[in-house]
C-alpha cells in the first residue's frame, strides 16, 4: 500500500501549468471550438464517458489448483501473498484487542478493545469526533498489519494504527507526523481509502467500480488476497480441461510465460506507478497498464537511483545492472512462497562466485553484518516505522557522492558514528581508481540536470542512445525535456519518437507537448504499439482529440480510472479546460480542493481556470491561498503576477514577479514576464535587462531574444531589433516570428 504525506508529484501529463492566454505570455491564441451546422459548439459538452470495462474472464479460485499443484499450492498458502488480506478472525486477532490497550499518537489517543465479541478501534474519524470503528478485514501479515474499516458510499478505510504481532503492540505508521482529520493523508480520508490505495494489490481480479458523479464505489473482487490467478490470470477453462482430459493432453490454450512476463506481473503491484487501465492482465506488458514513477523525480529517488520515498522494488530492479545482465525476480525468489531461494551471501555467490571473493572484496568479516553483500548493495530503509525493505537497485556505495550531492551511502548507514570523509578515505584505500565507475558519472550528470545545468545535456543524449537499461534511457529523456528548444536536443527527440523503448518515446511526446505546434509532431503516435505512448500522445493532442477514436477512448478511460484521487480529478479538470469547457473544469478542480485543501498545485490550477473565465481577481485570491501553503514555491508568485497584470495592476504584478525571481533566480519565464511588465510601465531599460536575464537563464528558448527584438522595433531601434532577432535564429534557425521580423526590415536603415 502506498502511504505518503501528500500525493506530491502531479502526473507528468500536467507538468508546467501556467496561466495561459494572458497578455504577458504573448502565446498564440488557443484554437477556438468548432461550430456545427446548428451553430452549437461541438467541443464544449464533455464527451460521453465510455462504459466501464467489465471483467468477463472466468476465475476458478485458488483452491481449484490444490489437487494438481499440491507443492506450489502449499508454498503459496502460507505466503504473504495469500495472506495479503483476510477477514477478521476472532481467535487469531483477539490478542490485539484483549486485554484493552491504548496508544498516544501525535496529539490523539486511541483505544483497542472487544465489546460483545466485536473488536473496536476507538479513534478520531474524518469528522473530528472520537468513536468506535469496527474492523471487517486485516491487511498484511508481518512485521505489521492494519485494519480495514467500512466507510460511506462503498468505501473502506485503512487505519494508520497498525499492530506489531512480534511486540504485541499498537503504533501509528506515520510516527510523529500527527496527521489531522482535515488532511488528505489522515486515515479516514481519501489518502487512506482502501478501494483506491490498497485494494488492487491485496485482492484478486479487483474491479474498483468508482462512479465519478456520485463519488462512490461498488468494488468487487474474485478472491481475497493475492491468489493464484492474480499472477496466472483466469484459469477456469484450464481447470475444466483437466477435469475432462488426461494430464498427458496439455491444455491447448496454455499461455507462454517467460521471466520477463513474470517480471511485469510482479511489477503490477511492486511498483510505484499511475494506472492507465482499470485492471492489469497477467502476461501483458507493464507499460500497457502503468506509467512508472521514474528515478528522475528528485523527491522520490536519489540521483544514483537509490530509493528515497516508498518506491517498492520494480523500478529500482529494472534500473539495476542485475536486470540488464538477464537476472529476473524468479532467479532469486521462489515465486509461490515469495521466499529467497538461498540465504545470505550464498544467494549472491550462486552467480558471482567466479568473479568475487567476498573476503577481499568486502574488507569485512564475512560472518558479520559488514561482510553481507546485501547490506552494501541492497541497503535497508524502514517504512511505516516497523517495515525494513531492501533497495533493489543493487547500487555501489559511494561516499564521494554523499559529499557532493547528499546521496546516502551504505558505509555511513552502518557506521553512523563515522564521518563521510572517513568513509571516502576507506573506499579510496580499498578500491582506488575502480570507484570512477560509469554509475558515479551518471549520478553526477543526473544531479546536474536536476539543477538545470546545461553541461549535462550531451551526456544525457548519449545515455538515451547507449544505456542498456530502459529505465535509465527513460530517465535521461525525461531530464532533457527542458532543453527541447535546443536544436540538437530537438533533433534527438525527433529521432527518439521511433525509439524502440516506450519510456523514451513517451518522454519525447511530453517534450514536444511544450513546444508551439509540438502536438502535431506526435500525432502519428496516437496509433503506437504501446498504450503508455498512445495515452501520452492523446494528452498532448487533447484539445482537438477525436474522443470517439480507440485512443481517445483509452484516454477517457484512464481519466476515469484515476478520477477518485486529487491528481486524477485535477487532470480531468485540465482536460475539460483544454476542450473549451472552463465551467466543468472549475467543478472538477474545486472537488479536488475539497478532497485535499492543503495542496498548492490545486489552487494554482483553479487560478488558471479563473483566468480563462475572465475572473483574475478570483485567480489572485486562490493564488494567495496557495502561497500560504508553499511560500517558497516560485511558481505561485509568478502566476499571481500574471493575474495582477490581467487586472491592470502592474505595480502588484511587478512585486509578485520580483518575488518569484528572488525565490528562483534561474526562473526564465518569470524574468521574461517581469521585463514585459516593466516595459508596460515605461521602464524600458530595466525591462530589457530582465529580458536579457531570461535569455541567460534559458539560452535555448528563442522567445526571449525575440521579445527584445520586438521591444526594439516598437522603439524604431531597427539595428538592435535585427541583432536580437538574429540571436533568436541562432537558437532555432526556423523560428518563424524572427524570420518574419527580419524580412520586414530588409533594407530598412538601422539606428
Amino acid at each position: 500500500m502506498q502511504r505518503v504525506k501528500t500525493w506530491l508529484v502531479v502526473s507528468s501529463l500536467i507538468i508546467g501549468l501556467a496561466i495561459a492566454g494572458t497578455w504577458l505570455t504573448r502565446d498564440d491564441e488557443p484554437t477556438p471550438p468548432t461550430i456545427d451546422g446548428g451553430g452549437r459548439t461541438t467541443d464544449t459538452p464533455r464527451p460521453p464517458t465510455p462504459p466501464k470495462r467489465k471483467i468477463v474472464r472466468t476465475y476458478a479460485g485458488s483452491k481449484s489448483c490444490a489437487s494438481c499443484h499440491e507443492q506450489a499450492y502449499g508454498a503459496w498458502r502460507a505466503s504473504h501473498h495469500a495472506l495479503a488480506e483476510r477477514e477478521i478472525d476472532h481467535a487469531q486477532d483477539r490478542v490485539a484487542f484483549v486485554p484493552p490497550s491504548s496508544v498516544r499518537h501525535g496529539t490523539l489517543d486511541s483505544d483497542f478493545r472487544e465489546v460483545d465479541k466485536k473488536f473496536e478501534v476507538v479513534t478520531v474519524g474524518a469528522d473530528g469526533k472520537r468513536r468506535p470503528h469496527v474492523p471487517q478485514r486485516v491487511i498484511g501479515v508481518a512485521p505489521l498489519y492494519q485494519m480495514v474499516v467500512p466507510g460511506e458510499r462503498g468505501r473502506f478505510q485503512v487505519t494508520s494504527l497498525a499492530y506489531d504481532p512480534a511486540k504485541n503492540q499498537w503504533f501509528d505508521v506515520f510516527g510523529d507526523e500527527d496527521r489531522q482529520p482535515h488532511e488528505w493523508g489522515f486515515w479516514a480520508q481519501r489518502g487512506m481509502t482502501w478501494n483506491s490505495m490498497c485494494a488492487a494489490c491485496h485482492m484478486t481480479a479487483l474491479d474498483k467500480g468508482y462512479d465519478v458523479e456520485s463519488d462512490s464505489y461498488s468494488t468487487t473482487w474474485k478472491e481475497m488476497g493475492v491468489g493464484c490467478e492474480a499472477c496466472h490470470g483466469p484459469y477456469a477453462e484450464h481447470v475444466a480441461w483437466y477435469q475432462e482430459h488426461s494430464e498427458m493432453q496439455p491444455w491447448p490454450d496454455r499461455p507462454v510465460r517467460t521471466p520477463d512476463t513474470i517480471l511485469d506481473t510482479c511489477g503490477s503491484c511492486h511498483a510505484r506507478r499511475t494506472e492507465l487501465t482499470p485492471a492489469y492482465v497477467p502476461g501483458e506488458k507493464f507499460t500497457d497498464h502503468y506509467r512508472p514513477v521514474m528515478p528522475d523525480e528528485p523527491e522520490i529517488y536519489y540521483p544514483d537511483g537509490q530509493v528515497k520515498e516508498e518506491d517498492y522494488e520494480y523500478v529500482s530492479f529494472v534500473s539495476s545492472r542485475m536486470y540488464t545482465e538477464g537476472v529476473r525476480c524468479i532467479h532469486c525468489h521462489e515465486p509461490h512462497s515469495g521466499k529467497l531461494r538461498l540465504q545470505g551471501n550464498a544467494l549472491c555467490l550462486s552467480c558471482h562466485k567466479t568473479k568475487i571473493d567476498p573476503v577481499s572484496h568486502s574488507h569485512h568479516d564475512i560472518n558479520g553484518e559488514g561482510g553481507q553483500c546485501m547490506n552494501c548493495h541492497m541497503p535497508l530503509t524502514t517504512y511505516m516505522q516497523r517495515h525494513p525493505r531492501r533497495d533493489h537497485g543493487f547500487t555501489i556505495p559511494d561516499p564521494l557522492l554523499t559529499r557532493e550531492s547528499k546521496i546516502p551511502n551504505a558505509c555511513n548507514r552502518c557506521h553512523t558514528d563515522k564521518t563521510v570523509d572517513w568513509a571516502i578515505d576507506a573506499v579510496e584505500k580499498w578500491y582506488g581508481p575502480r570507484m570512477e565507475r560509469s554509475t558515479r558519472a551518471r549520478a553526477r550528470k543526473i544531479a546536474q540536470a536536476q539543477e538545470g545545468k546545461a553541461e549535462s545535456v550531451e551526456y544525457l543524449i548519449r545515455m538515451v542512445e547507449h544505456e542498456k537499461s530502459p529505465i535509465w534511457r527513460g530517465v535521461a529523456a525525461n531530464l532533457l525535456g527542458p532543453w527541447i528548444f535546443d536544436e540538437h536536443v530537438r533533433a534527438s527527440f525527433l529521432k527518439w519518437l521511433s525509439n524502440p523503448e516506450p519510456l523514451v518515446r513517451a518522454a519525447a511526446v511530453r517534450a514536444f507537448s511544450f513546444m508551439p505546434m509540438g502536438a502535431k509532431r506526435v500525432e502519428h503516435l496516437l496509433d503506437d504499439v504501446s498504450r503508455l505512448v498512445r495515452i501520452e500522445a492523446a494528452w498532448a493532442n487533447r484539445s482537438m482529440l477525436d474522443v470517439t477514436s480507440d485512443t481517445g477512448k483509452e484516454l477517457l478511460r484512464h481519466l476515469d480510472v484515476i478520477a477518485d484521487q486529487p491528481p486524477g480529478m485535477l487532470q480531468r479538470g485540465m482536460f475539460a479546460l483544454e476542450r473549451g469547457d472552463p465551467g466543468r473544469a472549475r467543478k472538477w478542480i474545486e472537488r479536488a480542493i475539497e478532497w485535499d485543501p492543503n495542496s498548492a498545485p490545486l489552487y494554482h490550477a483553479l487560478a488558471i481556470v479563473y483566468s480563462k473565465l475572465a475572473l483574475p481577481h478570483k485567480a489572485i485570491e486562490v493564488l494567495e491561498k496557495s502561497e500560504q501553503i508553499e511560500p517558497q514555491n516560485p511558481e505561485l508568485p509568478y502566476s499571481k503576477g500574471l493575474a495582477h497584470a490581467e487586472t491592470g495592476d502592474f505595480d502588484q504584478a511587478i512585486e509578485a514577479l520580483e518575488r518569484a525571481v528572488a525565490l528562483e533566480p534561474r526562473y526564465a519565464r518569470a524574468w521574461y514576464n517581469l521585463g514585459l511588465a516593466r516595459i508596460e510601465q515605461d521602464d524600458v531599460t530595466n525591462g530589457l535587462a530582465d529580458l536579457e536575464r531570461a535569455a541567460q537563464a534559458d539560452p535555448q528558448n528563442p522567445e526571449y531574444p525575440f521579445a527584445q527584438a520586438q521591444v526594439h522595433m516598437d522603439r524604431f531601434e531597427i539595428g538592435a531589433a535585427r541583432d536580437a532577432a538574429k540571436r533568436a535564429l541562432e537558437v532555432v534557425p526556423d523560428f518563424e516570428p524572427a524570420l518574419r521580423l527580419l524580412r520586414s526590415v530588409q533594407g530598412y536603415p538601422g539606428r
